[in-house]
């Protein structure tokens, strides 16, 4: 007599998700949640206000700024223009990176704690279709923000005289940076339970990035400071005491070349610390300005190109050639500036920004898969 073992039943959408794996994506699923995702936000009459808010505050600043910087007789030809283009751009990023925590930062923990999570678990979307479709229906809400400060983008490339290319290479940053905030508001609204703790800590993540990583860079500085060997164009020391600054009055000291030691910071050691800012990949990105071949010093000419200039000087280290000759000031100095490090620092930042955005879409399809083994206390499955 044979025996018949039954077998647990398992559930449909259970069933079918183990079927096509925690990771299928299709692009039916992706766009039926990124559907609903925006529906809902279109409902909300305080998206319609943030923006008008958002376009009233960017005008305003640019108009603050062309006005302050009036024409090019300070700065030179474009200058201000090209100041007004940069004062734009740093303050429609600043501003997205303060609004896109918001719209994803509740996108898990919110459905999840209004029991409207597990409509969508029960069905036969997969995690990843849950999280991307939440994903670019967030971006596609911060990107609405960057669509409504074009027309101060515009301004700014009309007054500085910039190419068409810088533009669409500020534009795309921009974007991409939204995109790395919003995904890792996501990953953090997967973690934790209460909407505001994952707000905060979205925003601490933002901070980490800007902020933050420019404060542990200059504290760092203390920790690279030691004796480096530099060659000096000027008098020796030994030679300089020689002199008798009573009784032979001014002297006239011939300047030569001597090595010595300077207590210099490595910048070369920590400047990576800089290179996931946002600020700092989006003005390292931009396009460089045309210069005369002729000029000796390679200079900034905007607050994106000081930045460009100022983390590859970092990147550089110390200076080892110094010019130190004050006494004769008629002989020529064989000291000339260093040639700028031209090599790009927005790949390291792109690549580990688009690290940290993974990792958030990583851990929001995770925490999104079913079944789900523990959950915090006090968090609701429906």
């Amino acid at each position: 007599m044979s025996t018949v073992t039954e077998q647990p039943s398992v559930p449909a959408s259970e069933s079918a998700t183990r079927e096509r794996g925690t990771w299928a994506l299709s692009w039916h699923g992706v766009a039926t949640v990124t559907k609903l995702e925006l529906r809902q936000r279109l409902r909300s009459t305080k998206w319609y206000v943030g923006l008008a808010l958002f376009f009233a505050i960017v005008g305003l600043v640019t108009v603050l700024t062309s006005a302050t910087m009036g024409d090019d007789s300070v700065l030179g030809d474009g200058g201000s223009g090209r100041v007004v283009f940069d004062v734009v751009v740093f303050f429609i990023l600043l501003l997205g990176m303060v609004i896109a925590p918001t719209l994803s930062s509740s996108a898990i923990n919110g459905d999840r704690n209004a029991g409207t999570l597990a409509i969508l678990q029960v069905t036969l979307l997969t995690p990843a279709e849950i999280a991307v479709g939440k994903l670019l229906a967030a971006w596609a809400a911060a990107l609405a923000f960057l669509v409504v400060s074009l027309p101060f983008l515009i301004w700014g490339i009309v007054q500085g005289g910039l190419s068409i290319t810088a533009v669409l290479v500020t534009v795309a940053l921009l974007a991409f940076v939204l995109a790395v905030v919003v995904a890792l508001g996501l990953g953090f609204s997967s973690l934790v339970p209460k909407t505001s703790s994952s707000a905060v800590l979205t925003y601490l993540g933002v901070a980490s990035l800007t902020v933050i990583s420019l404060i542990v860079f200059g504290l760092s500085l203390a920790l690279t400071v030691g004796p480096t060997p530099v060659k000096v164009w000027g008098v020796p020391p030994e030679v300089e005491a020689t002199w008798d600054w009573e009784t032979q009055g001014e002297p006239d000291f011939e300047c030569e070349w001597y090595e010595t030691e300077w207590v210099q910071p490595h910048t070369e050691r920590t400047w990576w610390l800089l290179a996931a800012n946002p600020f700092v990949v989006v003005a390292d990105a931009m396009p460089e300005d045309p210069r005369d071949p002729s000029q000796d010093y390679y200079g900034p000419t905007g607050i994106m190109s000081a930045i460009r200039l100022g983390v590859r000087e970092a990147r550089m280290g110390p200076t080892l050639e110094q010019d130190q000759c004050y006494y004769n000031v008629t002989q020529p100095s064989p000291v000339r500036p260093r040639d700028p490090d031209r090599s790009p620092v927005w790949p390291w930042g792109v690549g580990a920004l688009t690290v940290l955005g993974g990792a958030g879409l990583w851990v929001a399809v995770r925490r999104l898969s079913i079944p789900v083994r523990r959950l915090p206390r006090g968090t609701r499955v429906a």
